[in-house]
């Protein structure tokens, strides 16, 4: 049992480093039952460190500590001092060299972190603490050194040998082994380091800069995965050029790798000039990925690319920065991904996420602001929140300073911090003083926690032509913070006519019109802004584009929302509407189910389904998503009290009900775009991406009618078919279907086919996962026993585990709790093998409040059982122990 809780690291208590380290030399030894890895470290006092020569404590852990030395000079074990998780020593002088040899065991490492093996690949995993678990080493962010590293292994097992930098030198040795030299002329931090080792193949390719520069380009693989690389490879030259012309930034190595792993905690890592990546993070072909894993693969690479300058070259000073190079990488890999497919439909897809995930992280136990406090295990704080709400928050910051603006701040940042690991203080610096501008306020965004509230009343005066807003924020309580000072919300929007066109937008005060749209930014808890020259009473389009990660209240009536979607010119906001109305209509519905009623739907959805079918003006994706109805997760997130089975009884009565009413447009948009298929090879492009979104949510509902000739047109694009998308969305719709006899003819022909293939397996695992019907804890269990998985792969537990508890709401939460607790005993096993993934796995039973009392104590009674099986992970341990405070 645990006899003390993990210790919390806070913020507040930050001290810059005693000691720096210029350079780093290491060696490694590869062997098949150990690794020899030897470290030589030229060390100084950091001036800013204070005076004196304090001991230089160095983190290390699972380490087997053979030698270590002092300016050549071996020490006794009396001069030095060991423990699980450091070695310390007193320096003699201000400048001086460290030595270490120690022995590690990659093969038996399951949890991913440090040097591990893959299969039959060495690798590394160093973000945030892994390197420590490699050698001894001052192991935080804000320790930048150039690294020279150097390989050996046996020949025959690991011809590729590869490290960070540019190669220098190679060579073999009488026994079989071969050796290679890599040095990295850039300072970094030890998370950034990165080895691998092994049998594996590449595709090589070249870019050549906007300075003229030639740049290598290698993705290796194993040699089975050859041919997946090609749509990494243009995905990668595409974000070279994207960061060129948009942000101003070249490449700076004569090199730049990807390695895919099979076994990866994460999507992918940024270590200078080798990244390392899941596999299913860079592998993708037609016949084995689907189109959102295209986009996905796309996106990923910008982002570990785009990393090089926001986190590499420039990287954070402490892990409470962690949103300075995540948050802001994954804005600027949003606007590539916008720039390389629809705007629109990314800016849609990335709110939804936002809402239904990060706002559900904002209202639990584990809310933190985007610059967190204190932290047990930097692991756990690697969440949405850092992440997308960070995103957002640069976002906003583009908003409020303009394209321009926020261009000359970005290029202000990085030639003033180049080399250097800062803090997001620095970064709002640099916009502030790019652009003449005081961002005090704004900085609460970082330092907050919590999903603010914006209501907004509107007041309209005919006589006088005016029409006034009032805005009110507010933000709930989140653990440690029970008051909250007003943020800056940036709030874009139009006023619209009756006739749908947009109305100048002039406030009182000024002396004319600013357009006919404009951004407000409201800072204060109550504000107004009157608008005048209004000649009839306008209809506000709020928050366009999301504007701002705020949950907007706005009293709109369902014809209001069917008119906003019908003739709003922002797409955002016509698919914003459309949600709206959605939503309250289910919410009817689920107020039926709870009330015994019959459930009669809306028709006024029915009509605003069927306008959107009959647009010809809109993009297939657009119409695709806008047929979309509200996911469960979000409507559970929305709800006071999480009524799981009114819920789901209410979405798919909802679903039926458009089905039936819409069969006929629908089945037409689905033959049509079906045909197209037919006689069109695949593309990974935006404008097919579209026609395969719209052709398969037509399926999907065409699937609940039941006819013959859907299920004939569902088996033929299963089978007839050269891509993932179709044959994936064709099989889903079939497993969700009562059709017993036909999914299970499905079902194993898909496992025949691809059981070679891990990463199609895992979707295969995915879709029955998830799929809502009776029993689905049964199947899943049964599933665990298949040959495919195994609990030592993230991506099988993501697939299997984390796709049922946290998309299977009706069968995961079913009312005899054999749903948490089957989940608690894989957060128990997986406690062992990988403390990262078994931590992640929590969260759905972290949002226990969310549900009735019943479900609260049996979601209670397994977080204590967690709490209560032994010796816990500190990953583990700071969830449970926050989700039960």
């Amino acid at each position: 049992m645990r006899t003390e809780q993990p210790k919390t690291v806070y913020l507040k208590d930050y001290q810059a480093p005693d000691y720096l380290i210029d350079e780093t030399h290491l060696s490694f030894e590869l062997h098949e039952d150990r690794t020899l890895v030897q470290a030589r470290l030229a060390m100084r006092r950091n001036p800013a460190g204070g005076a004196g020569l304090p001991p230089l404590v160095l983190d290390g852990q699972q380490l087997e500590l053979l030698a270590v030395t002092l300016d050549g000079r071996e020490l006794g074990v009396h001069e030095y001092q060991l423990d699980d998780s450091h070695l310390s020593l007193q320096p003699e002088r201000a400048e001086f060299v460290v030595e270490t040899r120690v022995c590690i065991h990659p093969e038996s490492n399951t949890a991913l972190e440090g040097l591990y093996k893959s299969g039959k690949m060495f690798c590394t995993q160093c973000e945030a603490e892994g390197f420590r678990k490699i050698t001894y080493y001052l192991d935080r962010p804000d320790v930048m050194s150039r690294f020279t590293t150097t390989l050996s292994a046996e020949q025959q097992r690991y011809p590729v040998l590869l490290s960070n930098g540019n190669p220098v030198a190679s060579g073999n040795t009488d026994n079989g082994r071969h050796w290679a030299t890599w040095e990295d002329p850039f300072r970094k931090p030890a998370y950034l380091f990165a080895l691998v080792a092994g049998d594996l193949w590449c595709v090589e390719d070249e870019f050549t800069t906007l300075s003229g520069r030639r740049v290598t380009l290698r993705i290796y693989v194993e040699p089975e995965n050859i041919d997946k690389c090609q749509h990494a490879m243009d995905s990668l030259k595409r974000a070279m050029r994207w960061d060129e012309e948009t942000y101003g930034r070249e490449y700076d190595l004569d090199i730049f790798m990807i390695v895919a792993v099979n076994d990866f905690n994460m999507g992918a890592m940024e270590n200078k000039g080798l990244n390392i990546f899941n596999s299913s993070a860079v592998l993708a072909k037609a016949e084995t990925a689907t189109d959102a894993a295209h986009q996905r693969v796309e996106a990923i690479v910008a982002h570990e690319y785009f990393h090089n300058w926001s986190g590499n070259r420039v990287t954070c000073r402490d892990w409470f920065q962690l949103s300075l190079k995540e948050g802001f990488t994954v804005f600027r890999d949003a606007g590539f991904s916008a720039d390389m497919n629809s705007a629109t439909v990314k800016r849609i897809e990335d709110v939804a996420y936002l809402r239904t995930h990060q706002f559900a992280e904002d209202a639990g136990p584990m809310a933190h602001s985007v610059r967190p406090d204190s932290y047990m295990e930097i692991s756990n704080f690697y969440t949405l929140t850092v992440y997308e709400k960070g995103s957002e928050v640069v976002g906003m910051l583009r908003t409020l300073l303009g394209a321009e603006g926020f261009r000359r701040g970005s290029d202000l940042y990085f030639e003033r911090h180049d080399g250097q690991a800062v803090t997001c203080d620095d970064f709002v610096k640099a916009m502030e003083d790019a652009n003449g501008v005081d961002l005090t306020q704004f900085k609460r965004w970082y330092a907050q926690a919590g999903t603010p509230c914006l209501e907004v009343a509107e007041r309209y005066d005919a006589a006088a032509g005016t029409c006034t807003l009032t805005f009110r924020q507010s933000c709930p309580p989140t653990p440690g913070q029970a008051h909250k000072e007003p943020f800056v919300i940036p709030v874009a929007l139009a006023l619209l006519d009756g006739q749908g066109r947009e109305l100048p937008l002039r406030l009182a005060g000024e002396a004319e019109a600013a357009g006919s749209g404009r951004v407000l930014a409201v800072t204060a808890a109550e504000q107004a802004f009157t608008f005048v020259d209004l000649p009839e009473r306008p209809l506000p389009s709020l928050l366009r584009d999301f504007s701002a990660p705020v949950k907007l209240v706005y009293p709109y009536s369902r014809d209001q929302l069917m008119f906003l979607m019908q003739h709003d010119s922002d797409g955002f906001n016509r698919w914003e509407a459309g949600q709206q109305l959605a939503v309250q209509v289910l919410q009817e519905l689920v107020g039926q189910q709870q009330r015994g009623e019959s459930m009669v739907l809306d028709r006024r959805l029915l009509a605003a389904l069927k306008s959107v079918l009959e647009n010809e003006g809109l993009d297939p994706a657009m119409v695709a998503e806008m047929l979309s109805l509200p996911g469960e997760a979000y409507l559970i997130e929305i709800s006071a009290v999480a009524d799981v089975e009114a819920i789901h009884a209410a979405r798919e009565f909802a679903r039926r009900e458009i089905a039936g009413a819409l069969y006929e447009p629908l089945w037409q948009h689905y033959r049509s775009n079906r045909e197209v298929s037919r006689q069109s090879p695949y593309v990974a492009s935006a404008e097919h991406f579209a026609r395969r979104a719209l052709q398969n949510i037509a399926l999907s509902y065409l699937m609940l009618s039941g006819k013959p000739e859907v299920l004939a047109a569902c088996q033929d694009q299963y089978q007839a078919t050269d891509n993932m998308t179709e044959r994936l969305a064709a099989l889903a719709v079939l497993v969700n279907s009562p059709f017993e006899a036909e999914k299970a003819k499905a079902l194993a022909m898909f496992a025949d086919y691809f059981q070679d293939d891990p990463l199609v397996m895992d979707q295969w695992f995915g879709v029955q996962a998830g799929c809502p019907l009776p029993g689905g804890l049964e199947r899943v269990q049964a599933l665990m026993e298949h040959p495919a998985f195994t609990l030592k792969n993230p991506n099988k537990v993501r697939a299997l585990i984390g796709a049922f508890a946290n998309q299977n709401h009706v069968n995961f939460h079913r009312a005899d709790g054999l749903g948490y607790r089957f989940l608690a005993d894989q957060v128990i096993m997986l406690n062992a093998l990988n403390p990262q993934i078994a931590a992640r796995q929590l969260a759905p039973l972290t949002r226990w409040r969310k549900y009735d009392a019943a479900r609260q104590v049996l979601m209670r009674a397994d977080l204590e059982r967690i709490l209560a099986c032994g010796e816990l992970s500190s990953d583990v341990y700071e969830v449970v122990s926050k989700s039960l405070a």
